[in-house]
Protein backbone atom coordinates (compact mmCIF):
# COMPACT_ATOMS: atom_id res chain seq x y z
CA UNK A 1 0.00 0.00 0.00
CA UNK A 2 1.37 3.39 -1.00
CA UNK A 3 2.20 5.79 1.83
CA UNK A 4 0.30 9.07 1.53
CA UNK A 5 1.74 12.31 2.88
CA UNK A 6 -0.60 15.32 2.66
CA UNK A 7 0.52 18.92 3.11
CA UNK A 8 -0.77 22.48 2.73
CA UNK A 9 1.81 25.13 1.83
CA UNK A 10 1.00 28.77 2.49
CA UNK A 11 2.49 31.59 0.39
CA UNK A 12 2.53 35.16 1.69
CA UNK A 13 4.32 36.51 -1.36
CA UNK A 14 2.01 37.78 -4.15
CA UNK A 15 1.29 35.77 -7.28
CA UNK A 16 1.11 38.03 -10.33
CA UNK A 17 -1.49 36.66 -12.71
CA UNK A 18 -1.61 36.74 -16.49
CA UNK A 19 -4.71 38.97 -16.32
CA UNK A 20 -2.77 41.67 -14.48
CA UNK A 21 -4.47 40.91 -11.18
CA UNK A 22 -2.66 39.71 -8.07
CA UNK A 23 -3.27 36.98 -5.52
CA UNK A 24 -1.65 38.50 -2.45
CA UNK A 25 -1.61 35.20 -0.55
CA UNK A 26 -2.52 31.64 -1.48
CA UNK A 27 -2.41 28.03 -0.33
CA UNK A 28 -1.54 24.90 -2.28
CA UNK A 29 -2.54 21.46 -1.02
CA UNK A 30 -0.49 18.52 -2.26
CA UNK A 31 0.28 14.87 -1.69
CA UNK A 32 3.56 12.99 -1.87
CA UNK A 33 4.08 9.26 -2.39
CA UNK A 34 7.51 7.71 -1.95
CA UNK A 35 10.63 9.46 -0.70
CA UNK A 36 12.84 12.05 -2.35
CA UNK A 37 16.44 11.01 -2.84
CA UNK A 38 19.27 13.18 -1.56
CA UNK A 39 19.52 15.48 -4.58
CA UNK A 40 15.74 15.38 -5.21
CA UNK A 41 16.26 14.14 -8.75
CA UNK A 42 13.71 11.29 -8.54
CA UNK A 43 10.59 13.45 -8.38
CA UNK A 44 7.70 12.84 -10.76
CA UNK A 45 5.06 15.56 -10.97
CA UNK A 46 1.47 14.46 -11.60
CA UNK A 47 -0.99 17.07 -12.86
CA UNK A 48 -4.68 16.34 -12.26
CA UNK A 49 -7.60 16.90 -14.63
CA UNK A 50 -10.64 19.19 -14.39
CA UNK A 51 -12.45 17.60 -11.45
CA UNK A 52 -9.50 15.73 -9.97
CA UNK A 53 -7.48 16.65 -6.92
CA UNK A 54 -4.13 16.16 -5.23
CA UNK A 55 -5.34 12.72 -4.11
CA UNK A 56 -3.93 10.72 -7.02
CA UNK A 57 -3.15 7.40 -5.34
CA UNK A 58 -3.70 5.27 -2.26
CA UNK A 59 -6.55 5.32 0.22
CA UNK A 60 -7.11 7.42 3.30
CA UNK A 61 -8.16 5.49 6.39
CA UNK A 62 -11.79 4.46 5.97
CA UNK A 63 -11.86 5.50 2.31
CA UNK A 64 -13.52 3.05 -0.08
CA UNK A 65 -12.33 4.64 -3.32
CA UNK A 66 -8.63 5.07 -4.03
CA UNK A 67 -6.98 8.10 -5.64
CA UNK A 68 -7.91 8.83 -9.22
CA UNK A 69 -4.74 7.29 -10.81
CA UNK A 70 -4.15 4.60 -8.20
CA UNK A 71 -3.68 1.75 -10.74
CA UNK A 72 -0.59 3.55 -12.07
CA UNK A 73 1.01 4.97 -8.91
CA UNK A 74 2.40 2.92 -6.03
CA UNK A 75 5.03 0.47 -4.91
CA UNK A 76 5.94 -1.78 -7.83
CA UNK A 77 3.48 -0.10 -10.20
CA UNK A 78 4.26 1.70 -13.47
CA UNK A 79 5.06 4.89 -11.55
CA UNK A 80 6.99 2.97 -8.91
CA UNK A 81 7.05 4.75 -5.56
CA UNK A 82 9.94 2.60 -4.38
CA UNK A 83 12.03 4.40 -7.03
CA UNK A 84 10.30 7.73 -7.50
CA UNK A 85 8.83 10.39 -5.27
CA UNK A 86 5.49 11.42 -6.75
CA UNK A 87 4.03 14.88 -6.09
CA UNK A 88 0.49 15.89 -7.04
CA UNK A 89 -0.77 19.41 -6.30
CA UNK A 90 -4.37 20.59 -6.14
CA UNK A 91 -4.58 23.41 -8.67
CA UNK A 92 -5.45 26.99 -7.78
CA UNK A 93 -9.17 27.53 -8.20
CA UNK A 94 -10.13 24.03 -7.13
CA UNK A 95 -12.24 23.17 -4.09
CA UNK A 96 -10.10 20.49 -2.47
CA UNK A 97 -7.75 22.55 -0.34
CA UNK A 98 -5.91 25.03 -2.55
CA UNK A 99 -6.99 28.66 -2.75
CA UNK A 100 -10.13 29.12 -4.83
CA UNK A 101 -13.24 31.28 -5.12
CA UNK A 102 -14.69 30.08 -1.80
CA UNK A 103 -11.48 30.80 0.10
CA UNK A 104 -11.68 33.47 2.77
CA UNK A 105 -10.43 36.95 1.94
CA UNK A 106 -8.07 37.73 4.87
CA UNK A 107 -9.12 41.39 4.81
CA UNK A 108 -12.91 41.01 4.73
CA UNK A 109 -13.10 37.58 6.44
CA UNK A 110 -15.66 36.64 3.76
CA UNK A 111 -15.37 34.19 0.85
CA UNK A 112 -13.89 35.74 -2.30
CA UNK A 113 -16.64 34.27 -4.51
CA UNK A 114 -16.85 36.21 -7.81
CA UNK A 115 -14.11 38.58 -6.62
CA UNK A 116 -11.67 35.73 -7.13
CA UNK A 117 -9.60 36.49 -10.26
CA UNK A 118 -9.85 34.54 -13.50
CA UNK A 119 -6.94 32.14 -13.73
CA UNK A 120 -5.04 30.72 -16.66
CA UNK A 121 -3.16 27.44 -16.91
CA UNK A 122 0.04 29.51 -16.80
CA UNK A 123 -1.04 30.98 -13.45
CA UNK A 124 -1.68 27.51 -12.03
CA UNK A 125 1.70 26.30 -13.24
CA UNK A 126 3.51 29.37 -11.89
CA UNK A 127 2.04 28.79 -8.44
CA UNK A 128 3.13 25.15 -8.53
CA UNK A 129 6.62 26.13 -9.61
CA UNK A 130 6.80 28.36 -6.54
CA UNK A 131 5.94 25.30 -4.46
CA UNK A 132 8.56 23.13 -6.17
CA UNK A 133 11.18 25.82 -5.62
CA UNK A 134 10.29 25.95 -1.94
CA UNK A 135 10.59 22.16 -1.75
CA UNK A 136 14.03 22.33 -3.35
CA UNK A 137 13.01 20.49 -6.52
CA UNK A 138 15.21 22.04 -9.20
CA UNK A 139 14.64 19.46 -11.93
CA UNK A 140 11.88 16.85 -12.05
CA UNK A 141 12.59 13.40 -13.38
CA UNK A 142 9.28 13.53 -15.28
CA UNK A 143 5.92 15.24 -15.63
CA UNK A 144 2.69 13.32 -16.27
CA UNK A 145 -0.77 14.69 -16.92
CA UNK A 146 -3.98 13.96 -18.78
CA UNK A 147 -6.63 16.33 -20.17
CA UNK A 148 -6.39 19.57 -18.12
CA UNK A 149 -3.36 17.97 -16.47
CA UNK A 150 -1.82 17.60 -19.91
CA UNK A 151 -2.38 21.29 -20.55
CA UNK A 152 -0.42 22.05 -17.37
CA UNK A 153 2.34 19.68 -18.45
CA UNK A 154 2.65 21.26 -21.90
CA UNK A 155 2.54 24.74 -20.41
CA UNK A 156 5.30 23.90 -17.93
CA UNK A 157 7.50 22.34 -20.61
CA UNK A 158 7.23 25.54 -22.67
CA UNK A 159 7.46 28.16 -19.92
CA UNK A 160 9.92 26.31 -17.67
CA UNK A 161 11.86 24.28 -20.25
CA UNK A 162 14.68 23.22 -17.93
CA UNK A 163 12.46 21.89 -15.14
CA UNK A 164 11.68 18.37 -16.42
CA UNK A 165 13.59 15.83 -18.48
CA UNK A 166 10.53 13.87 -19.60
CA UNK A 167 7.01 15.14 -20.24
CA UNK A 168 4.21 12.62 -20.76
CA UNK A 169 0.89 14.05 -21.92
CA UNK A 170 -2.34 12.11 -22.39
CA UNK A 171 -5.69 13.00 -24.00
CA UNK A 172 -4.95 16.71 -24.18
CA UNK A 173 -4.46 19.56 -26.64
CA UNK A 174 -2.32 22.62 -27.29
CA UNK A 175 -5.43 24.84 -27.43
CA UNK A 176 -9.02 24.17 -26.38
CA UNK A 177 -11.25 24.03 -29.45
CA UNK A 178 -14.84 25.23 -29.95
CA UNK A 179 -16.27 21.71 -29.55
CA UNK A 180 -14.93 21.43 -25.98
CA UNK A 181 -15.85 25.04 -25.18
CA UNK A 182 -19.42 24.36 -26.33
CA UNK A 183 -19.78 21.42 -23.93
CA UNK A 184 -18.47 23.59 -21.10
CA UNK A 185 -20.99 26.29 -21.98
CA UNK A 186 -23.89 23.98 -21.10
CA UNK A 187 -22.62 23.54 -17.55
CA UNK A 188 -21.81 27.23 -17.21
CA UNK A 189 -25.29 28.33 -18.30
CA UNK A 190 -26.89 25.79 -15.98
CA UNK A 191 -24.96 27.02 -12.97
CA UNK A 192 -25.35 30.77 -13.37
CA UNK A 193 -29.08 30.58 -14.25
CA UNK A 194 -30.06 28.37 -11.34
CA UNK A 195 -31.92 30.46 -8.70
CA UNK A 196 -30.09 28.62 -5.92
CA UNK A 197 -26.75 29.84 -7.29
CA UNK A 198 -27.71 33.34 -6.09
CA UNK A 199 -25.11 35.02 -8.31
CA UNK A 200 -22.40 33.19 -6.40
CA UNK A 201 -23.71 34.13 -2.96
CA UNK A 202 -24.85 30.65 -1.97
CA UNK A 203 -24.03 28.80 1.22
CA UNK A 204 -21.98 25.68 0.34
CA UNK A 205 -23.89 23.77 3.01
CA UNK A 206 -27.01 24.17 0.85
CA UNK A 207 -25.64 21.69 -1.70
CA UNK A 208 -24.43 18.89 0.56
CA UNK A 209 -27.77 17.08 0.67
CA UNK A 210 -29.09 18.23 -2.68
CA UNK A 211 -26.64 19.58 -5.23
CA UNK A 212 -27.34 22.51 -7.50
CA UNK A 213 -29.90 21.07 -9.93
CA UNK A 214 -28.77 22.83 -13.10
CA UNK A 215 -25.14 22.07 -12.27
CA UNK A 216 -26.06 18.38 -12.15
CA UNK A 217 -27.76 18.63 -15.54
CA UNK A 218 -24.78 20.45 -17.04
CA UNK A 219 -22.49 17.78 -15.64
CA UNK A 220 -24.60 15.09 -17.30
CA UNK A 221 -24.07 16.80 -20.64
CA UNK A 222 -20.36 17.20 -19.99
CA UNK A 223 -20.01 13.58 -18.99
CA UNK A 224 -21.35 12.50 -22.38
CA UNK A 225 -18.34 14.23 -23.95
CA UNK A 226 -15.99 12.11 -21.80
CA UNK A 227 -17.39 8.87 -23.21
CA UNK A 228 -18.27 7.64 -26.71
CA UNK A 229 -21.18 5.90 -28.45
CA UNK A 230 -19.15 2.67 -28.43
CA UNK A 231 -18.42 2.75 -24.68
CA UNK A 232 -22.05 3.55 -23.88
CA UNK A 233 -23.27 0.70 -26.08
CA UNK A 234 -20.86 -1.67 -24.38
CA UNK A 235 -21.63 -0.49 -20.85
CA UNK A 236 -25.42 -0.06 -21.07
CA UNK A 237 -26.82 -1.25 -24.37
CA UNK A 238 -30.58 -0.77 -24.37
CA UNK A 239 -30.98 -2.29 -20.92
CA UNK A 240 -33.86 -0.96 -18.89
CA UNK A 241 -33.96 -0.35 -15.14
CA UNK A 242 -35.44 -3.51 -13.67
CA UNK A 243 -37.77 -1.71 -11.26
CA UNK A 244 -39.11 0.77 -13.84
CA UNK A 245 -42.02 0.08 -16.16
CA UNK A 246 -41.35 0.33 -19.89
CA UNK A 247 -44.57 2.27 -20.40
CA UNK A 248 -44.09 4.62 -17.45
CA UNK A 249 -43.38 8.11 -18.78
CA UNK A 250 -40.42 8.52 -16.43
CA UNK A 251 -39.25 4.93 -16.61
CA UNK A 252 -35.53 4.84 -17.34
CA UNK A 253 -32.96 3.03 -19.40
CA UNK A 254 -29.84 2.05 -17.50
CA UNK A 255 -27.88 4.81 -19.22
CA UNK A 256 -30.40 7.37 -17.94
CA UNK A 257 -30.06 6.14 -14.37
CA UNK A 258 -26.28 6.30 -14.72
CA UNK A 259 -26.42 9.90 -15.95
CA UNK A 260 -28.68 10.84 -13.03
CA UNK A 261 -26.36 9.24 -10.50
CA UNK A 262 -23.25 10.80 -12.00
CA UNK A 263 -24.71 14.28 -12.34
CA UNK A 264 -26.47 14.56 -8.99
CA UNK A 265 -23.67 13.01 -6.93
CA UNK A 266 -21.09 15.27 -8.59
CA UNK A 267 -23.12 18.39 -7.83
CA UNK A 268 -23.01 17.50 -4.13
CA UNK A 269 -19.23 17.18 -3.93
CA UNK A 270 -17.84 19.82 -6.30
CA UNK A 271 -18.18 23.55 -5.75
CA UNK A 272 -20.00 25.28 -8.64
CA UNK A 273 -17.87 28.42 -8.51
CA UNK A 274 -14.70 26.34 -8.67
CA UNK A 275 -16.12 24.56 -11.69
CA UNK A 276 -16.79 27.89 -13.43
CA UNK A 277 -13.28 29.16 -12.80
CA UNK A 278 -11.57 25.94 -13.88
CA UNK A 279 -13.55 25.54 -17.11
CA UNK A 280 -12.77 29.19 -17.87
CA UNK A 281 -9.06 28.42 -17.50
CA UNK A 282 -9.49 25.37 -19.71
CA UNK A 283 -11.45 27.31 -22.33
CA UNK A 284 -8.88 30.08 -22.71
CA UNK A 285 -5.90 27.72 -22.74
CA UNK A 286 -3.85 28.26 -25.90
CA UNK A 287 -0.16 27.42 -25.91
CA UNK A 288 0.33 29.82 -28.83
CA UNK A 289 -1.33 32.87 -27.25
CA UNK A 290 1.84 34.56 -26.11
CA UNK A 291 3.84 33.42 -29.14
CA UNK A 292 3.79 34.04 -32.88
CA UNK A 293 2.79 30.48 -33.77
CA UNK A 294 2.71 26.90 -32.52
CA UNK A 295 6.25 26.51 -33.87
CA UNK A 296 7.37 29.54 -31.92
CA UNK A 297 5.81 28.12 -28.77
CA UNK A 298 7.07 24.54 -29.03
CA UNK A 299 10.63 25.54 -29.91
CA UNK A 300 11.20 26.34 -26.23
CA UNK A 301 10.68 22.73 -25.15
CA UNK A 302 13.85 20.95 -23.97
CA UNK A 303 12.26 17.81 -22.49
CA UNK A 304 11.56 14.57 -24.32
CA UNK A 305 7.83 14.59 -25.08
CA UNK A 306 5.65 11.50 -25.06
CA UNK A 307 2.19 12.18 -26.47
CA UNK A 308 -0.60 9.64 -25.96
CA UNK A 309 -3.95 10.23 -27.64
CA UNK A 310 -7.00 7.97 -27.86
CA UNK A 311 -8.79 7.14 -31.07
CA UNK A 312 -12.28 7.52 -29.59
CA UNK A 313 -11.60 10.82 -27.80
CA UNK A 314 -14.25 13.26 -29.00
CA UNK A 315 -13.24 16.05 -26.61
CA UNK A 316 -9.54 16.50 -27.43
CA UNK A 317 -9.22 14.68 -30.69
CA UNK A 318 -6.09 12.73 -31.70
CA UNK A 319 -5.25 15.10 -34.54
CA UNK A 320 -4.78 17.89 -32.00
CA UNK A 321 -1.94 16.03 -30.31
CA UNK A 322 -0.76 14.77 -33.69
CA UNK A 323 -0.24 18.38 -34.74
CA UNK A 324 2.19 18.86 -31.86
CA UNK A 325 4.27 15.95 -33.17
CA UNK A 326 4.09 17.15 -36.78
CA UNK A 327 5.11 20.67 -35.75
CA UNK A 328 8.08 19.35 -33.81
CA UNK A 329 9.13 17.21 -36.78
CA UNK A 330 8.83 20.14 -39.19
CA UNK A 331 11.14 22.11 -36.94
CA UNK A 332 13.71 19.31 -37.20
CA UNK A 333 13.08 18.21 -33.62
CA UNK A 334 11.32 14.93 -34.29
CA UNK A 335 13.77 13.07 -32.06
CA UNK A 336 12.39 15.00 -29.07
CA UNK A 337 8.84 13.65 -29.41
CA UNK A 338 7.16 10.26 -29.43
CA UNK A 339 3.50 10.00 -30.38
CA UNK A 340 1.07 7.10 -30.16
CA UNK A 341 -2.66 7.02 -30.80
CA UNK A 342 -4.18 4.25 -28.70
CA UNK A 343 -6.72 1.98 -30.39
CA UNK A 344 -9.51 2.79 -27.97
CA UNK A 345 -13.21 3.43 -28.41
CA UNK A 346 -13.88 4.31 -24.77
CA UNK A 347 -13.76 8.08 -25.24
CA UNK A 348 -11.87 10.91 -23.54
CA UNK A 349 -11.86 9.22 -20.12
CA UNK A 350 -9.84 6.28 -21.47
CA UNK A 351 -6.77 7.77 -19.78
CA UNK A 352 -8.53 7.15 -16.44
CA UNK A 353 -9.82 3.68 -17.29
CA UNK A 354 -8.00 1.65 -19.96
CA UNK A 355 -4.62 1.51 -18.23
CA UNK A 356 -3.57 -1.73 -19.89
CA UNK A 357 -3.67 -0.03 -23.28
CA UNK A 358 -1.20 2.75 -22.48
CA UNK A 359 0.76 1.95 -19.31
CA UNK A 360 3.53 0.36 -21.43
CA UNK A 361 4.19 3.71 -23.12
CA UNK A 362 4.46 5.50 -19.78
CA UNK A 363 6.89 2.85 -18.54
CA UNK A 364 8.94 3.16 -21.72
CA UNK A 365 9.06 6.94 -21.43
CA UNK A 366 10.12 6.82 -17.79
CA UNK A 367 12.92 4.35 -18.53
CA UNK A 368 14.20 6.17 -21.62
CA UNK A 369 17.55 7.90 -21.48
CA UNK A 370 17.33 11.60 -22.31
Amino acid sequence: MVKIQTFVEHFDEPLYLESGRILETYDLKYEMYGEMNEDKSNVIIIFHALTGSHHAAGRYEGETKAGWWDPLIGDGKIVDTTKYCVVCVNILGSCFGSTGPMSINPKTKEPLRLKFPVLTISDMVRAQMNLFTRLGIKEAYAILGGSLGGMQGLCMSIEYPHFAKRVILLATTYATGPWAIAWNKIAMEGIVNDPRFKNGNYDPEDFKEEGLLSFAIGRMAGHISFLSPHSMNKKFGRNYVETDGLYELFGRFQVERYMEYNGYSFAKRFDPLSYLYIIKAMNIFDATRNYDSLDDSLKHIKAKLTLISFQGDCLFMPEEMGLIKTTMENMGRGERVDYVCIDSHYGHDAFLVEYDKFDFYIKKALEAKV
